[in-house]
């Protein structure tokens, strides 16, 4: 149905059981920059983001907070609206799935996938997680209990439901991801994907009877105990956004080009999605992008901990362009990004202020001391074509790797030019070829440099629009359609012009402008509390003294040790010592784990054995390779055995 011209670009739409924080905002910050090329390069574009409403857990979190469910969804609804306007967002429309339109196309796609005989009543029993609002098979458990994703205990349901044939899509779901090698990024999470689906599907079970907060059936089949599975109402948000079961008047931006989401919620939009689009007779997405997860300072971030980052505050202490710049460049896509003001800053000071500020810094002071701030471009070719075509085949490389989900080295790439800028300064010193009377020389190197800023704002603008736009302006062109068609994809220059003074564009920070925790921010201690304080540093020191180090509960706890199964063991090259494992921790991947083990066991003998990992580790390069995780072990004269569980356990099963 779509055509070649048209863009669809979506983010998942956000639970309302919290505010928005950084993963939400890294995932419509790439979404935002990817509708702002696509509208660049002349394409109609459909950018997509909202928010999540029904299920369980709201209507509890309402409950709790003395408030209709609809008045809670509504107040954190705003939250995240009010965030991406704030942001400058620009999003084409912002879905809700308490809108009424919403909610007529999702009791259509039911009455569609009814009537093909995809969806069937029975009665279900099994574990559900009210928190993740998904039921797992027994043998996923933790403990026979615990969810496996967020560790929460599960409720054993028994109701009437209504099931989805998931089970009659596996064979046609593994031959659409054999046939569209790239339909998930990155390629390892379609791997992951494959190998679940290899493993066998269930029906799925996709209404409630135990809850109120949700979508009703068709009238059709005059059922009304029942309310959909949050999961099916969530994602045909994607294709009643486009007016899918009432005016339809947009259906042809589909299928997407992009559908992003964060990693956790693969299996539902690799899996469930795509089968409910086969059922429905629509075309499959184009890509599926999952990204990573975010840290803080090699944290996970948590409320107990203190140190979940409010993505505004970081924003407004640091500039918008700078944490977009930050986090777009700071991390591969598909990987778990480590957010620190330490980081932040040293891109901000390098990347930024040192390559492109100064750039333009240097072109101000030269235009502006040798020619009355005149730029003329005319000569450029005469003198200084390899440099172009240096900088116009770094350009060439841009939009594949923007689209094949290498945010991080589209960055890398385009700071090419200003690099091939900079150099030529340094190369060519105009102020030597001046003194030397070779002023159309010079003159032609400021073009050369102005040319190169123009083109690489053009291509930084979708990710930084308002520090690029001031760039643009100092050199009189305005960022659009027409000036990425002369500039980058016709190779052009600029017209002559005069450019104009503006203030430095990143000022060097040197201190981190977020202020954590004081002494002064800290209420006062009792006397009674500063002397309990004193006893137990004495007694802490004691131990010290003694080379006793006690730990509390709590401290252990922060431990989190789980039994892995090894499914893959070999040698790393040049090492005498190291191993390279792959172990099963019951997660959707194995974890890598590098262990220097070689002296006492082999490869082989490690191979389908289980093992203790400390499991939460700050991940690790050794030798070269990543290593997430640590075997626990003991060691004394004799050598060196692992520590394994007694008995057979299933993997992820935790310690303690």
């Amino acid at each position: 149905m779509s055509s070649c011209h048209k863009a669809y670009i979506t983010t998942p739409i956000y639970y309302v059981n919290d505010i928005a924080h950084i993963g939400h905002a890294y995932t419509t910050i790439i979404a935002d920059t990817l509708a702002r090329y696509s509208r660049m390069t002349g394409l109609e574009t459909f950018f997509l983001t909202g928010t999540d409403e029904h299920g369980q857990k709201i209507e509890e979190s309402a409950k709790a907070r003395g408030k209709s469910a609809q008045e809670y969804a509504d107040e954190i609804s705003a939250t995240f609206r009010n965030l991406w306007d704030d942001f400058g967002i620009s999003y084409d429309k912002f879905i809700r799935t308490t809108d009424a339109d919403h909610m007529k196309g999702v009791q259509k796609a039911f009455k569609v996938m009814y009537d093909n005989g995809d969806i069937y009543k029975d009665v279900y029993k099994g574990h559900y997680c009210i928190s993740c609002e998904t039921f797992f098979p027994e043998i996923q458990l933790v403990d026979g209990e615990f969810c496996p994703e967020c560790g929460k205990p599960t409720t054993v349901v028994e109701e009437e439901s209504y099931f989805f044939r998931l089970s009659a899509y596996e064979e046609k779901l593994l031959k659409w991801y054999e046939e569209n090698p790239e339909c998930i990024l990155p390629k390892s999470k379609r791997n992951e994907v494959i190998r679940f689906v290899e493993g066998g599907l269930e029906d799925l079970s996709i209404t409630r009877t135990s809850f109120d907060w949700g979508v009703k059936l068709p009238e059709e089949l005059n059922d009304p105990k029942h309310v959909m599975y949050v999961w099916l109402d969530a994602l045909m948000n994607y294709v009643t956004a486009l007016g899918y079961g009432t005016d339809e008047a947009k259906m042809d931006f589909w299928p997407a080009r992009i559908q992003l989401i964060g990693k956790d919620i693969l299996r539902f939009h690799a899996i469930y999605w795509p089968a409910f689009l086969m059922s429905l007779g629509l075309e499959m997405p184009k890509h599926i992008a999952a990204h990573g997860w975010w840290t803080r300072d090699g944290e996970k971030m948590s409320k107990s901990k203190g140190n979940v980052i409010n993505p505004k505050e970081v924003a407004d202490a640091y500039g918008l362009d700078n944490f977009r710049y930050f986090m777009l460049r700071e991390v591969p896509f598909g990987g778990d990004g480590d957010f620190s003001q330490k980081a932040l800053i040293d891109r901000i000071n390098s990347d930024l202020g040192n390559d492109l500020g100064n750039l333009l810094n240097r072109l101000i002071g030269m235009s502006g001391k040798y020619f009355e701030g005149k730029v003329d471009s005319g000569n450029v070719s005469k003198y200084y074509q390899a440099e172009l075509d240096e900088v116009e085949a770094s350009l060439e490389k841009l939009e594949p790797l923007l689209f094949e989900m290498q945010i991080h080295r589209y960055l890398e790439e385009l700071w090419r030019p200003l690099t091939v800028a900079n150099k030529a300064i340094d190369k060519y010193q105009p102020w030597t070829l001046m003194k030397e009377g070779r002023e159309e020389e010079a003159m032609a190197l400021n073009g050369l440099i102005a040319a190169i800023l123009a083109k690489v704002s053009v291509m930084l603008s979708p990710v930084m629009p308002e520090i690029c736009s001031k760039i643009a302006s100092a050199l009189h062109f305005t960022i659009d359609n027409a000036s990425w068609n002369h500039l980058c994809k016709a190779k052009g220059v600029l017209e002559t012009f005069t450019i104009e003074k503006i203030p430095p564009l990143f000022p060097r920070i040197e201190e981190p402008l977020l202020v954590q925790a004081t002494p002064e921010d800290v209420p006062a201690k009792s006397k009674k509390e500063t002397k309990k304080a004193e006893k137990q540093e004495t007694k802490k020191e004691k131990q010290k003294e003694e080379g006793v180090a006690l730990i509390g509960i709590d401290q252990f706890f922060q431990t989190s040790l789980k039994v892995g199964t090894v499914i893959k063991a070999e040698e790393v090259p040049k090492s005498k010592k190291l191993l390279l494992l792959q172990v099963d921790l019951g997660e959707e991947a194995p974890r890598q784990i590098v262990a220097g083990i070689k002296e006492w066991y082999s490869a082989e003998e490690m191979l389908n054995t289980q093992v203790c990992v400390v499991a939460n580790l700050k991940p690790a390069k050794l030798m070269g390779y990543k290593s997430e995780g640590m075997l626990l072990a003991a060691k004394d004269e004799d050598g060196l055995c692992m520590i394994r569980p007694e008995k057979p356990k299933k993997p992820g099963t935790p310690i303690g």
